[in-house]
């Protein structure tokens, strides 16, 4: 898998004491993301899926336990548009 994560275009990302507030301006949409989700949010920054994977697991000390949780919040921001998948 080629592909990177990117964040949206046209997000107001407002940091919260539990996690961020994003507004979709395009779909007019509001978004709460807890503090794991958040993280990876920000970890959508050109990376590809399996470095945010790793990433988060090992922050979190979960190693190879969590992935599955972890690529489905990622399938979450994807489909909610806040994250892009892009080729290299």
């Amino acid at each position: 898998m080629n592909d990177v994560l990117v964040r949206a275009e046209g997000l107001d990302v407002n940091e919260v004491p539990d996690g961020y507030v994003i507004y979709q301006t395009a779909a007019d949409r509001v978004h709460y993301l807890n503090k794991t989700a958040a993280i990876v949010f920000e970890l959508c920054d050109g990376r590809g899926a399996e470095d945010i994977i790793a990433r988060v697991s090992q922050m979190f000390e979960v190693e190879g336990t969590a992935d599955g949780d972890i690529e489905a919040c990622i399938q979450s921001l994807l489909k909610e548009g806040l994250v892009l998948s892009r080729s290299k």
